[in-house]
């Protein structure tokens, strides 16, 4: 197994002005002109150790996946809840996409998901949801539930990664290169 030791490559597009239209100045206005998007794939969990107690330490993680290649990100979130870390987590796999992108979204929280879907009405956190709103506004995401903690390489490396942060208090990189590292170049 291959394994990645760097974050994805920022793709560059370099574009010659046409004799019958005028050069595009951006990705955006590229995609705006139906080139497709890129599709991306993201992991994401959060962790809150000690969940709603004062002492509580939380943080969320998303794992990134495009044509193979995997990143991983993490923020420390201090005192939040387990359903904050879990919303947080997709909005800084999203705020991770440095380009508009149609995602798939893999999260073993159900909050998130049905949620997001318009099923559950964001009736407390408001301010996180906000956050995951404003990371979804330039993509176009396919929300997906999945199974936590039965073994999916991807998912459990998102958790691991999250319960790791919250553990230290802080992103190490270490810890986010360890994760890329024991992933590879797994298929999602």
């Amino acid at each position: 197994m291959n394994l990645i030791r760097s974050a994805f490559a920022r793709l560059r597009v370099t574009l010659l002005p046409s004799k019958f239209k005028p050069p595009l100045n951006s990705v955006t206005e590229l995609k705006e002109q139906g080139q497709p998007r890129k599709r991306v794939q993201i992991y994401c969990d959060g962790s809150s150790l000690g969940n709603g107690q004062v002492g509580s330490r939380a943080a969320a993680a998303a794992v990134l996946g495009y044509k193979g290649i995997w990143r991983v990100v993490g923020e420390y979130l201090g005192r939040a809840t387990n359903q904050q870390a879990e919303i947080a987590a997709a909005a800084i796999g999203l705020e991770s996409l440095r380009e508009p992108c149609d995602v798939e979204v893999f999260t073993d929280s159900r909050y998130v998901v049905e949620t997001m879907c318009g099923r559950f009405r964001k009736k407390t956190n408001p301010e996180w949801w906000k956050r995951l709103e404003r990371a979804v506004a330039q993509h176009h995401v396919d929300w997906q539930w999945t199974r936590g903690h039965v073994g999916h390489p991807l998912q459990e490396a998102a958790d691991t990664t999250a319960r790791r942060i919250a553990a230290a208090q802080r992103v190490e990189e270490s810890i986010l290169r360890d994760v890329v590292d024991l992933i590879g170049t797994t298929e999602g």
